[in-house]
């Protein structure tokens, strides 16, 4: 578990560059549907010659037979767990502070384990405890600038629509989740040694997000965007769309327990401390006051009780002197 957490938390560093970059294209004046499009574009070009040096070409044949053979389920999660989480969270970043969709965007914490439930896994209580101590401290950081809000309405738009991409984005992890697990209802098991990397898996999902990125171009319609948002979306695609995901689909696809894939997706929680310090460095942001400073705490805590407070630790570091004595009998707690 301590693993998955540190796992988690490199990649939720890499994560960050999303609002910081996001927040400056906005201050810029570039337009939101095009942060989101290019920033898959970028991707696409990314990961096909970072898998092709990798494993070849004929391994890239491979993967798009994978993808040929589940299109509609491809199509499916790709749009929700990368279109609709992050074309909204695009918009949100256009309507709303930098501040109110990094904190609102938090609530995929309390979300992953509504999603596990629907998707019919339990995360145990101590699990639910801990994020919520968790999202306590995120309120508190932010708590403090909600007096700075010149425009309600608008902020409210864009809580909403980071609501829906909190909720969009682990829908769409678990989905692939699922698939890469057996399968559960209408979504398929899904066989492969191809999902066993998460660079493919992350190519996978882009793929099927394209058919999203085209109706919502078909609909916005915006002017062409400018060179530096070129620019600007290619540092997001690869910090936080290559890097980070894969990192964190590396840990995601590692977590068999359901609790365990709440502690991976609740150290996203830690994309609040980098943007804050990445804003202060970047954007002469301020530091936090006194309630900033226990809402780090209690975030830090919340994912330290995540790490000592699972009983999967506590029954590994029981039986560590077992295995000292006959490391051939030892196991691997996930």
């Amino acid at each position: 578990m301590v693993r998955l957490v540190a796992l988690g938390l490199t990649a939720s560093a890499f994560f960050s560059a999303t609002f910081i970059v996001n927040r400056a294209m906005s201050l810029s004046g570039g337009h939101w549907m095009w942060s989101a499009v290019l920033r898959y574009v970028h991707m696409l070009w990314i990961l096909v010659l970072w898998l092709s040096l990798r494993h070849g070409w004929p391994y890239l044949l491979e993967v798009l037979a994978v993808f040929r053979s589940h299109l509609f389920f491809w199509i499916t999660a790709g749009s929700i767990g990368f279109g609709v989480f992050y074309g909204a969270l695009c918009f949100a970043a256009d309507h709303a502070p930098g501040w109110i969709v990094a904190a609102t965007w938090q609530i995929t914490i309390l979300a992953t384990p509504i999603v596990l439930w629907l998707f019919r896994r339990r995360v145990p209580y101590f699990g639910v405890m801990f994020t919520a101590v968790i999202f306590v401290g995120i309120l508190l950081l932010h708590a403090e600038q909600a007096a700075h809000t010149p425009d309600v309405k608008e902020a409210l738009l864009g809580a909403f629509f980071v609501l829906v991409a909190a909720f969009a984005y682990p829908t769409g992890n678990q989905m692939l989740h699922t698939a890469r697990h057996g399968g559960s209802g209408p979504i398929p098991g899904i066989s492969t040694r191809h999902l066993h990397d998460a660079p493919t898996c992350v190519l996978l999902m882009t793929l099927g997000s394209i058919p999203f990125w085209i109706v919502l171009w078909a609909a916005v319609r915006p002017d062409p965007p400018a060179a530096s948002q070129w620019f600007q979306t290619a540092v997001v695609a690869l910090s936080s769309g290559v890097v980070a995901t894969s990192i964190f689909y590396k840990a995601r696809n590692a977590s068999h327990a359901p609790v365990a894939v709440a502690a991976v997706d609740a150290t996203q929680a830690g994309e609040v401390v980098f943007s804050l310090l990445g804003e202060i460095f970047f954007l002469h942001g301020t530091w936090p006051t006194l309630w900033g400073w226990w809402g780090l705490a209690l975030i830090v805590g919340g994912l330290l009780g995540y790490c000592l407070g699972n009983p999967q630790v506590r029954l590994a570091a029981k039986a560590a002197p077992t295995a000292a004595q006959s490391p051939g009998e030892a196991q691997e707690v996930p």
